[in-house]
């Protein structure tokens, strides 16, 4: 098995390609191992010194490290526990995942699908790209509330890239847009 790996717009982050599915449809965000626990693949990643934060997309994973963790040290040890991983045959995830609640007023769905669809057809695959993912997580008064995943959440960058890049286009093509706003969740 040969794994690739890529840099990210983030320092702190690394991608990684197995060259397989890892989550096919999809993303799953880990910002600690207790949050990883329904993932033996994140499980064992966090058992890893340096590593704060796991985040898998549909064919790659990302990893965050600490400060004080060079990668030199940690990627070796990345490669070692996602190749063992998947040599093993064992799940990425196990159980089902719980789908946490948009804030949606009923009068703003036809709105919400026309924001969910420049989402998922622009910005997502651009940001998976760069080794990370954007959530929906509602629209009130104008205001879009966004989640930023993987590679993207404490990027340096990310900020400019939801005012300046998403809100931009979201306001061009849907007039109801005012703003877009970081939330975490």
């Amino acid at each position: 098995m040969f794994i690739e790996t890529e840099s990210t717009p983030n320092p702190a982050t690394l991608k990684f390609l197995p060259g397989l599915d890892v989550m096919g449809a999809g993303t799953a965000d880990f910002a600690n191992e207790e949050a990883a626990s329904r993932s033996p693949l994140a499980t064992g990643l966090f058992t890893l010194p340096g590593v704060t934060r796991v985040f898998l997309g549909g064919d790659f994973v990302t990893i965050t490290k600490s400060d004080n963790t060079e990668w030199q040290a940690l990627k070796p040890q990345v490669l070692g526990a996602i190749m063992e991983h998947f040599v093993a045959g064992r799940p990425v995830i196990e159980g089902d995942e719980n789908e946490l609640d948009e804030d949606v007023l009923p009068e703003d769905f036809e709105v919400v699908a026309q924001i969910k669809e420049l989402l998922d057809t622009r910005v997502r695959p651009a940001v998976a790209g760069d080794g990370g993912d954007i959530v929906f997580r509602g629209f009130r008064d104008g205001v879009v509330k966004l989640h930023m995943q993987g590679a993207c959440s404490g990027c340096p960058s990310s900020s400019a890239t939801l005012k300046h890049g998403i809100e931009n286009m979201l306001r061009h093509y849907v007039p109801e847009v005012v703003g877009v706003e970081q939330v975490d969740f």
